[in-house]
C-alpha cells in the first residue's frame, strides 16, 4: 500500500483503505458493491433510499438496505428532508449492518429536489445541519454527509456546510468538486475543494472525476483524507487496486477486453441471481455502455444486448467477443 492509500479513522470505524466506492444510483447495488470490495475498494457506498419511503415501509425501499457480510464494509446512503424521517432511516440501516451512514445532500436530479432533498439543501445550510444532528443522535455508528462544494459556479458553499456538519457530529464528508449545476460534466475544481478541506479537522473525502492515480494524487494534494471513485469504477471494478498499486510506483497491468467481458458477464450472472432472470438482464443494461466501450463494433454489440431477455442469448453473444 502507497504513503497515500492507507487505512482511514471516520469516526470509530476505520476503513482499510482510503479509497471507496462512490454511492451510484441504480449501480452499486449488493452485487457490484462486493466486486468493487474484490477489487480493493476500502468501502463501498450503496445507492441513495428514501427516508420517507422507508418511513411508510415501501418494501423496494426496505429490500435496498439489504447488506450481506461480502458487501462489508459498507456505508448506507439514505435522503430526505425532515428529521425525524432521517432519523428513522438511520436507525433502519444501522439495525441492517451499515458501518457507516451517509445523507445525501447533493444530488441534482428534480424528482429528489423537488421533495425538498438532494442538492437543494445546500440552500438552508442550518436545516441540514439539523437533518445531520438528528442522524447522529439516532445511531451509534458514524454519519458523514455527501454534498458539493457549490450550487453554482464559482460560488462556495462547501466550506461552510462541511464547518456546520462538522459542528453537528458528522465524522466526515464526502465532497463532490463540481458545482451542483454542472452534474457530472467538466473538470473538477480542486482549488475550491482544497478550501474545504482547510476549513475543517474531520476527514473530507474527494469526488468527481477520479479516473486514475494522477488525478488521485491531485485530490490528495489539494487536502483530502481519502477519495470517492464513481463512474471510472464501472467497466473496471479493479481501479481501487490499480490506485493504489500506481501511487506506490508499481506497474499496473489493465485489464484487457476479455477480461473485462469476463468480469461483467459474471456480473450479470450474480444480477440474476440476486434479482432473478429478468431484472437482473434488465438492470445490467445500464452499464453496458461502460462494460463494452472500446470494443470494435461496441456500439452494435450493445444494440444486440439491450435487446436480449435470457443469459444463454447473453453468453453466446459475448462469446464472439472473446473468441
Amino acid at each position: 500500500m502507497s504513503s497515500l492509500i492507507r487505512p482511514l479513522q471516520i469516526g470509530a470505524f476505520t476503513a482499510p483503505n482510503n479509497v471507496w466506492l462512490a454511492p451510484m444510483a441504480g449501480i452499486t447495488d449488493g452485487p457490484f458493491r462486493a466486486l468493487c470490495l474484490r477489487g480493493g475498494a476500502g468501502v463501498v457506498c450503496a445507492e441513495m433510499v428514501s427516508a420517507h419511503a422507508l418511513h411508510y415501509e415501501n418494501p423496494r425501499s426496505l429490500r435496498m438496505l439489504s447488506i450481506s457480510e461480502r458487501e462489508r464494509p459498507v456505508s448506507m446512503q439514505i435522503f430526505g428532508s425532515d428529521e425525524q424521517t432521517i432519523a428513522e432511516a438511520a436507525r433502519a440501516a444501522q439495525a441492517r449492518g451499515a458501518d457507516t451512514i451517509d445523507i445525501n445532500a447533493g444530488c441534482p436530479v428534480k424528482k429528489i429536489n423537488r421533495a425538498g432533498a438532494g442538492c437543494v439543501l445546500m440552500k438552508d445550510p442550518a436545516h441540514l445541519g439539523r437533518l445531520v444532528a438528528a442522524a447522529v443522535k439516532a445511531v451509534q455508528v458514524p454519519v458523514t454527509l455527501k454534498t458539493r462544494i457549490s450550487l453554482k459556479r464559482g460560488k462556495l458553499l462547501g466550506d461552510e456546510i462541511a464547518r456546520i456538519a462538522e459542528s453537528e457530529g458528522a465524522a466526515a464528508v464526502l465532497m463532490h468538486a463540481r458545482a451542483a449545476e454542472d452534474v457530472h460534466a467538466g473538470e473538477p475544481d480542486l482549488e475550491a475543494l482544497a478550501k474545504v478541506c482547510a476549513s475543517v479537522k474531520i476527514p473530507i473525502l474527494g469526488n468527481g472525476g477520479i479516473d486514475g492515480a494522477e488525478k488521485a494524487e491531485q485530490f490528495f494534494q489539494a487536502g483530502c483524507a481519502g477519495l470517492l471513485i464513481g463512474r471510472a469504477a464501472v467497466g473496471n471494478p479493479y481501479i481501487f487496486r490499480d490506485i493504489a498499486q500506481e501511487t506506490a510506483g508499481e506497474k499496473v497491468q489493465p485489464l484487457d477486453n476479455r477480461r473485462r467481458v469476463e468480469i461483467y458477464l459474471a456480473l450479470i450472472e450474480e444480477n440474476i441471481a440476486h434479482y432473478g432472470e429478468k431484472i437482473g438482464v434488465g438492470r445490467s443494461k445500464k452499464t453496458a455502455g461502460y462494460w463494452l466501450r472500446g470494443f470494435p463494433n461496441a456500439a452494435e454489440v450493445r444494440g444486440k444486448f439491450v435487446r436480449m431477455e435470457n443469459l444463454s442469448d447473453i453468453k453466446e453473444l459475448f462469446s464472439s467477443l472473446i473468441f
